[in-house]
């Protein structure tokens, strides 16, 4: 290619015609359209060559990652590639009496080579994100936040040789120009920074994954994770609201993650019902006597007690048989009833149990019929419900001393 400039040169003066007056002007223009048509032919035959045998090719293949790395989108983004490769390699071989020329066109190539290389890397990286979220084990870890991070380092590096390239230095010479700068760049990119970091630890160690529920109290949030970027975290609230949380607050603060509860299989219920200590009492034969008839407890239970059982630990032993009998407990995990510190609001029984349902409307479902029957069944045991007198209580004593 180094004899390519004489061959048009010959080619404007003996078979063209050009005179040596408008020749300086005509060459580079013939040169230009030369190059162009020959970076076009290039592009095409990548274009139409190429791009469908590799098409052709990541289509009978099993596989579905090269479906990803090759597609269209990637492919296209290659192609930018070419035309300025083939203009810098060219441009030496026809313009190589200007060398003046030939030093800004080759600035220009090299410029717009960078900007051309950057988008290839956005979408190169932007592919292998989406083989990540089709990956059984990688679809669940936040990892958008490190595809943004090489995005980032990616167009940092393309700015710094872009400089190099304008100002005529090395590479290495302008990273050490900006070794004093090295202060305000950490202030700029200090949010990028801490999510990168934030990011890495989240996910090396589960703590988070788009679609859990989690709850942190300090941003208001209560809800599931819907993005997981460089410097946020998407969570919407139940409320439908948006909450947005920097990915390194959930690292250095506390924050409530409910996956681990459906992975458990059971939801926790802690409900207790204060229980008036007046009408706790020992049990009379009679007593135990309907109770065993009722079915409320089992024959003989008691025998060997006598007369001693109090109709609280009664009372506490059918809310135990009546958690282990519903299907909708789970039985693998604790099931408890017992009895708190005496409070002036009455005694509390406290129930305890795994539901096995985790979503939220029939949790509260389950856990409302528990409480339910747990008041409406305190009486059958002789119990009453404590509650606090109200207007209307002191209303009925009043008229009834009238």
């Amino acid at each position: 290619m180094e004899h390519i400039d004489k061959y048009l040169l010959h080619f404007l003066r003996y078979t063209a015609g050009v005179s040596e007056d408008v020749l300086y002007w005509v060459y580079p223009l013939t040169a230009a359209f030369a190059i162009a048509v020959l970076s076009y032919v290039c592009t095409a035959v990548f274009r139409f060559g190429v791009m469908p045998a590799v098409q052709k090719v990541t289509e009978r293949t099993k596989a579905t990652w090269d479906d990803y790395l090759f597609n269209p989108r990637v492919m296209k983004a290659f192609r930018r590639i070419i035309p300025p490769v083939v203009w810098y390699v060219a441009l030496p071989s026809v313009l190589t009496h200007s060398p003046s020329l030939l030093l800004l066109l080759q600035k220009v190539c090299n410029i717009y080579l960078v900007i051309v290389s950057l988008l290839f890397v956005s979408v190169f990286i932007h592919s292998l994100y989406e083989i990540s979220e089709e990956h059984q084990k990688l679809r669940n870890r936040p990892l958008k936040g490190v595809y943004q991070m090489f995005n980032l380092l990616a167009f940092v590096l393309g700015c710094i040789l872009i400089v190099s390239i304008v100002i005529d230095k090395s590479a290495t010479a302008v990273l050490a120009g900006l070794g004093a700068s090295a202060a305000v760049l950490m202030l700029i990119f200090k949010d990028s920074i801490l999510g990168l970091v934030a990011g890495v630890q989240l996910s090396a160690n589960d703590m988070l994954r788009p679609g859990d529920w989690i709850t942190m109290d300090k941003y208001g949030a209560n809800g599931y994770v819907r993005e997981v970027s460089l410097t946020t975290v998407k969570v919407q609230n139940f409320d439908k609201t948006i909450t947005t949380i920097p990915p390194y607050a959930l690292v250095s603060d506390a924050f409530q993650n409910w996956r681990f509860m459906r992975e458990a299989g059971g939801r926790r219920m802690k409900l207790s019902v204060s229980i008036d200590s007046d009408s706790v009492h020992f049990c009379s034969p009679e007593e135990l006597a309907r109770f065993e008839a009722e079915g409320y407890v089992p024959a003989g239970r008691y025998a060997a007690e006598g007369s001693r059982v109090a109709n609280t630990r009664v009372y506490r032993d059918f809310m135990i048989d009546y958690l282990k009998g519903r299907p909708d407990v789970n039985k693998d995990l604790m099931i408890m009833v017992r009895m708190l510190q005496p409070t002036p609001e009455g005694l509390p029984v406290e129930m305890y149990c795994f539901s096995t349902f985790t979503d939220w409307q029939p949790f509260e479902h389950f856990q409302g019929s528990v409480l339910d029957y747990a008041i409406v069944m305190a009486r059958e045991f002789g119990l009453r419900v404590f509650q606090r007198p109200s207007g209307r209580d002191f209303s009925s004593v009043t008229r009834t001393e009238a």
